[in-house]
C-alpha cells in the first residue's frame, strides 16, 4: 500500500530585536521585536486551511514567539502539541556573534563576507559552518519528523534561516556550491509534499 504522506511546513522566525540591529544572533536568546510579533501573526493567516498534528520549533525564544503567534491565528481553537527541539536552532556564530554584518561585510570584503555567510563548508572561528548545522538537523529531520509525516500527519516547523537552509539543501537535493545561492526569506512560508524518503515532490511558496 502506497504512504501517504502529511504535508511539511516551515516558517522562518520573525524580526528579532538584533536583526533589527543587523547583528549575527546565532545561540543568543533574544525576543522578537514588535514588528516581528505582527508579521508572525499575518504568517499564520497564510495557512489557515492547514491542521497540524504536531509542531517543532527550537529551543530559542524568538523561534517560539514566532511559533505561538503563528499557531494563535491559524489554528486558535486546536491543541496542537510543541515540542522545542535543539538541533532546530540557528547556526552559531562564534567569535562573530553580537558583531554588526554590515560592519564585518566592510573588515572581510564581499567576496569573503559572502563565503563566510552562505557558503556550505566555511567555517566561523570557535562557531559552526553550515555543514555543521546540516550534520545536527539531519537526524532530527530523519528520525523524528519523518517518521510522522509517513503517518499522514501534517507537521509544522518554525526554525531559522541557516537550520532552514540545511532542511532545504536535503528535501530539495541542492547540491554543495548551489546552497549558497539559497536562503530563507523572513515572513514566508515554504509547503513540501515529500516523498518517503523525505525529499521533494512538490513545493509551494506563501509570502506576505
Amino acid at each position: 500500500m502506497e504512504t501517504k504522506m502529511g504535508k511539511l511546513v516551515i516558517a522562518r522566525h520573525g524580526e528579532s530585536e538584533w536583526n533589527k540591529l543587523g547583528k549575527w544572533t546565532g545561540f543568543t536568546d533574544v525576543h522578537l521585536t514588535s514588528e516581528g510579533l505582527e508579521k508572525s501573526k499575518e504568517m499564520g493567516t497564510l495557512i489557515k486551511d492547514f491542521t497540524f498534528d504536531y509542531v517543532f520549533d527550537s529551543d530559542l525564544i524568538r523561534s517560539q514567539e514566532t511559533c505561538s503567534c503563528i499557531l494563535s491565528t491559524c489554528s486558535p481553537d486546536c491543541v496542537v502539541p510543541v515540542e522545542h527541539i535543539k538541533e532546530l536552532k540557528e547556526r552559531d556564530y562564534g567569535d562573530y556573534t553580537g558583531k554588526n554584518k554590515w560592519d564585518m561585510e566592510k573588515t572581510l570584503g564581499e567576496a569573503e563576507f559572502t563565503r563566510l555567510r552562505r557558503g556550505w563548508d566555511y567555517p566561523i572561528p570557535n562557531g559552526e559552518s553550515l555543514k555543521m548545522v546540516y550534520d545536527r538537523v539531519m537526524p532530527c529531520y530523519l528520525q523524528k519528523i519523518l517518521p510522522i509525516l509517513k503517518e499522514g500527519k501534517n507537521v509544522l516547523i518554525v526554525s531559522h534561516g541557516n537550520a532552514i537552509r540545511a532542511l532545504m539543501k536535503y528535501i530539495e537535493n541542492i547540491s554543495d556550491n548551489e546552497i549558497s545561492n539559497i536562503e530563507m526569506p523572513f515572513n514566508a512560508i515554504l509547503i513540501y509534499d515529500l516523498d518517503t524518503q523525505g525529499h521533494l515532490v512538490k513545493k509551494e511558496v506563501r509570502q506576505i
